[in-house]
């Protein structure tokens, strides 16, 4: 069965010529209700005209479909919104297409040239994405796709601003895909190879004719479709060619106490990728922290080591207290990391409904700690966070997300919830913990 989109509403930019016609024309095709945007510029981002987007919106309509046109700037995302629902009272995709070349060497980059890319790429996705967020949250769905570049995955000589700008792109979709999961907004970033205006300053004639922008519609059309399930995911498509890109670590080399020397010395092991890892998301990133931690802890032999003041050894029935060694061990190596808090916070964990023990993080004192027990010297914590010890560990190793965990009552905190990001950043600075 053919994949339709029948009351969707589609909002793509750049789409008066080049892969944004294609997108506009094929989803029209589908069902699907398009705001087809364009400045109508050359390919510097110099000048503006509507015609291109009115021949597309033409050639939408005359094939049967719906279409309208929007000649705003991308920098201006809640004008074009605005026209997706005067028009059709409803936003469901927004295909982040448009897009400008200023090629220049480093040394010849002008200020000009690089803030135009930033402006069109970058605040332009954003402009647009934010504005049409509110009701894709409204409604609980949005199919939203940014494009990047294989510039921006790979560099390419002449184009440091734009491959800066599309790479910075995949960040702001992965970090859309976080935000948008629980109102069934999915993100996704693009990576297209086709034949196009910007493509022929770059690619030889013949090969630019060859990569027909129609190969890679097809990618994208399935991408923004409500059967489409992946989100904070870089999918790339080009000359009928069809994949994904992801991030691969090395195992390296655990090397406690490491100097300049130790790095040079090991580097053949530490860029091995024989056995690399796959790591997909920020949580799976702090597991491995944690994983890494252990390992220094136990090339150390100092797992019995007690935290800061009179609390005695953390509890070996507790399985969190190994997390709180290893914040303890880390502050004791280097209290100025986490002097600039300024605070205490105590930590009330629990089997899931009775308390098994508190553990103090003290970094309001001249010498910070972290012990066993409730907060000493008649100090009272800025931030009281209560959780079960299981929830906790989950949380750590990345199997438990901390803000589901908080909006679902798993994760309690009492006094400044912002205090807890803060002191999460630091730890993650110093390599310590994942809270």
């Amino acid at each position: 069965m053919a994949l339709r989109f029948d009351g969707k509403v589609a909002i793509v930019t750049g789409a008066g010529g080049g892969l944004g016609k294609t997108y506009a024309v094929e989803l029209a095709k589908r069902g699907c209700k398009v705001v087809v945007n364009d400045l109508g510029g050359d390919r510097h981002g110099t000048s503006s005209s509507s015609s291109m987007a009115d021949k597309v919106v033409q050639e939408i309509k005359a094939a049967g479909g719906q279409a309208v046109a929007n000649y705003d700037s991308v920098e201006f995302g809640d004008k074009i919104v605005k026209t997706a629902i005067d028009n059709f009272g409803r936003i469901d995709i927004v295909i982040n297409n448009a897009g400008i070349l200023r090629d220049v060497s480093l040394l010849k980059m002008t200020e000009l040239d690089w803030d135009l890319i930033f402006k069109v790429h970058v605040k332009g996705a954003y402009a647009v994405t934010k504005a049409a967020w509110p009701y894709m949250r409204d409604q609980k769905y949005g199919r939203i796709v940014v494009t990047s570049s294989n510039a921006g995955v790979h560099g390419n000589f002449g184009q440091a601003n734009y491959a800066a700008a599309k790479s910075a792109l995949i960040g702001f979709a992965n970090s859309l895909a976080q935000e948008g999961a629980k109102y069934n907004i999915l993100a996704n970033t693009l990576v297209p190879t086709a034949g196009s205006r910007l493509t022929e300053t770059v690619m030889p004639q013949n090969l630019v004719d060859a990569l027909k922008p129609e190969y890679v519609t097809p990618m994208v059309t399935y991408m923004v479709h409500d059967s489409f399930e992946e989100s904070g995911k870089v999918f790339e498509a080009g000359a009928g060619w069809y994949g994904t890109i992801q991030y691969y670590k090395s195992k390296g080399k655990v090397i406690s106490h490491a100097t300049a020397d130790d790095i040079a010395k090991n580097w053949s092991t530490i860029t091995n990728m024989n056995g690399a890892e796959f790591i997909g998301t920020i949580t799976e990133q702090g597991a491995r922290l944690v994983s890494i931690l252990e390992e220094h802890e136990s090339s150390s032999g100092n797992g019995s080591a007690t935290g800061g003041a009179s609390g005695g050894a953390f509890p070996s029935n507790i399985k969190s207290s190994a997390l709180f060694q290893e914040m303890a061990d880390g502050v004791k190596a280097d209290p100025n990391a986490v002097k600039q808090l300024k605070a205490i916070v105590l930590y009330v964990i629990t089997d899931g409904k009775n308390e098994l023990g508190k553990f103090t993080l003290d970094f309001k004192s001249a010498n910070p700690s972290v012990y066993l027990g409730d907060v000493q010297n008649g100090e009272k914590p800025n931030a009281t966070v209560t959780v079960a010890d299981s929830d906790f560990v989950d949380i750590a190793a990345g199997k438990l997300n901390a803000q589901k965990a908080f909006m679902g009552g798993k994760l309690k905190v009492k006094g400044n919830v912002m205090l807890l990001q803060k002191l999460q950043t630091l730890l993650e600075k110093a390599k310590k913990s994942k809270l």
